[in-house]
């Protein structure tokens, strides 16, 4: 499920989408939700970095254009994948989240596209939870589960309190 939400004091409309849709959804449609994801998230990686003063691409058309019709040619859809990563990261920097690893970006194109796919998806979904806001009539996207703080030392513990009444004896 996708929730839109705007980027603060902007007009940008960016979504939190599905990993699993990012990444399972082409192949079902035959590469055409890839190819629709693709352009958006490009466009909405534009339009942050012009919200934020930072260069995040120009024109999110060519990103796609880099993908089809440029797969007959082989090197433009590598260099478009390249450079989307490249701007992930620099998302990631501009919010101050963790940035999407390069190695393992490149091992899952070569071997598990669609896994690449959900990473970025997953990093995007970081950075929009944390720099936009959800739209008017829209509930918030749920964040991810938190983790559990470690315990604390035994000095800094309280001991248990004894229960109130005693237990009834036993007949």
């Amino acid at each position: 499920m996708a929730y839109e939400m705007k980027i603060r004091g902007t007009e940008s409309e960016v979504k939190v989408r599905s990993p699993w849709a990012a990444a399972l959804l082409p192949l079902i449609t035959f590469g055409i939700y890839h190819l629709v994801w693709w352009y958006r998230i490009n466009r909405e990686l534009s339009e942050y970095g012009k919200a934020k003063g930072y260069d995040l691409g120009q024109n999110p058309t060519n990103s796609l254009l880099a993908l089809f019709p440029g797969f007959l040619i082989i090197v433009p859809p590598l260099v478009s994948y390249w450079r989307g990563t490249k701007r992930v990261m620099g998302a990631s920097q501009l919010a101050g989240k963790e940035q999407l690893n390069g190695w393992i970006a490149i091992v899952l194109y070569l071997f598990i596209s669609p896994a690449l796919w959900a990473y970025i998806q997953v990093s995007l979904n970081d950075i929009w939870r944390q720099e936009a806001e959800a739209l008017a009539g829209q509930e918030p996207p749920p964040a991810p589960a938190a983790e559990m703080p470690p315990p604390l030392p035994p000095e800094q513990q309280q001991p248990a309190t004894p229960p109130s009444e005693p237990p009834p004896p036993s007949p």
